[in-house]
């Protein structure tokens, strides 16, 4: 990341708020060092994107908690028991948000979701937000990000939607690959098949997890 001083004084704040903030929620789990170094890093992914403007040290704060919360598993420093479920894409701005939407809405605080792409968009797909609205289910808090290889290592199972060779393989992980019609530059009509199919995929997998899902 650039040097600190170079960047807007909001952004400083930012960041350092950021950081106090990760600080707190991982004492006694990581140091500080480890917890600037994921911000960062996470600040990275995101600095070149001139869409997100403002928001970056948010969404650096959010994908770094992410990948901080994954690290503590693979690492055995902490863990819920919860079922950890990743969908993946090319640009994790469609078929995985959805997927991610529906995941949340359907299985509450009982399982964790987290999506990422191998060419992560802008921003997620006008067409898949206003289709998962009409459902009930609000995505717009959510942004295209990718994939690091704690957030796969730590996962318990892996959804892939055709990111063919570019999405990651670890041995030893379930991986289950879902064929479905990229919703990429498509209108809201043709996006509601794709949603639906999505939302019956993702309460099959969550039965199969022993999720309890509300009628």
């Amino acid at each position: 990341m650039d040097d600190l001083e170079t960047l807007a004084l909001d952004t400083r704040l930012a960041l350092r708020s950021a950081a106090h903030r990760l600080t707190g929620e991982f004492h006694g789990v990581f140091g500080p060092e480890t917890i600037e170094l994921f911000l960062t890093s996470s600040y990275d992914q995101f600095a070149g994107r001139a869409t997100v403007g403002h928001f970056l040290p948010l969404l650096a704060e959010r994908f770094a908690r992410q990948r901080l919360r994954a690290l503590a598993k693979v690492e055995g420093r902490s863990s819920n028991g919860l079922p950890i479920v990743l969908f993946l894409c090319v640009h994790n701005a469609g078929r995985s948000q959805m997927a991610l939407g529906w995941f949340n809405h359907l299985a509450g605080d009982r399982a964790v979701a987290w999506s990422g792409g191998s060419e992560p968009g802008l921003e997620v797909n006008p067409s898949a937000v206003e289709a998962m609205a009409e459902v009930g289910i609000d995505i717009t808090a959510e942004f295209p990000k990718p994939w690091t290889e704690e957030i796969v290592r730590a996962a318990d199972v892996v959804v892939t939607m055709g990111c063919g060779d570019a999405c990651p393989i670890f041995p030893g992980k379930r991986y289950l690959d879902w064929e479905l019609a990229d919703p990429e530059g498509k209108g809201v009509e043709a996006v509601r098949p794709i949603r639906d199919e999505i939302g019956d995929r993702v309460r099959g997998l969550l039965a199969e997890l022993d999720v309890v899902v509300p009628s």
